[in-house]
């Protein structure tokens, strides 16, 4: 229990600090040339969204340029999601896990989550309007192994990753080409979605039609 709570004691302190210094914080990334830094600063506000983080990427993606930008981001971000993933984890697995599987319906949902996590987490990261917490969270309290969330987390971030930089770019270079910027992405996102539900399909078992 007092692991439980001086995490959570630490981790509330922490998002206190970006929220009161988060201006500042951001107004920072426009005028460093420390890349090593930026990335830090970037992972401490992956880690800690009280500043929406697409707002963190668009700012380096301005400051930087759209692809050494978006390459900051992805890896601030990707960072985040490790450290949050080993934090619940470490302090909270044994918990979430009776919490998980003591209603049956949650408990069937995690099962079938566990056996497909890779492509599970790999287009629920493409995604960009599902919290990256929650991802996090779940992940770390259910089974998937560690290996198996970091290589679908890594490669499912890419995309999200680009977009803010180039989009926070393109605001500071071409205003008038943001939207071509999204309708590329949003293309991208419905194939996204549609290769999902496509697989979904292809998951669920078949019933035959034949009279026995």
């Amino acid at each position: 229990m007092f692991k439980k709570i001086s995490l959570a004691l630490l981790y509330a302190a922490a998002a206190y600090l970006i929220y009161r210094y988060g201006e500042e914080i951001v107004a920072w990334f426009q005028s460093s040339s420390d890349m090593a830094l930026v990335i830090v600063a970037a992972t401490v506000m992956a880690l800690f969204p009280v500043i929406p983080y697409p707002v963190v990427g668009g700012v380096i993606g301005a400051a930087f340029g759209p692809v050494l930008g978006a390459a900051i981001t992805w890896a601030g971000s990707t960072a985040a999601s490790l450290l949050m993933f080993l934090l619940v984890r470490y302090g909270y697995q044994e918990w979430g896990q009776r919490m998980l599987y003591r209603y049956e319906r949650l408990g069937k949902l995690t099962v079938l989550f566990e056996r497909n996590a890779f492509l599970t987490i790999l287009f629920a990261r493409l995604i960009p309007f599902i919290p990256s917490i929650i991802i996090n969270a779940y992940s770390a309290l259910s089974r998937v192994s560690f290996a198996a969330y970091v290589v679908a987390s890594a490669l499912g971030k890419i995309p999200a990753m680009l977009l803010f930089a180039f989009v926070g770019n393109t605001l500071m270079t071409e205003p008038g080409a943001v939207w071509l910027t999204i309708g590329i992405y949003g293309g991208f996102l419905a194939v996204t979605l549609l290769a999902y539900r496509l697989w979904k399909q292809g998951k669920e078992p078949v019933q035959s039609n034949r009279e026995a």
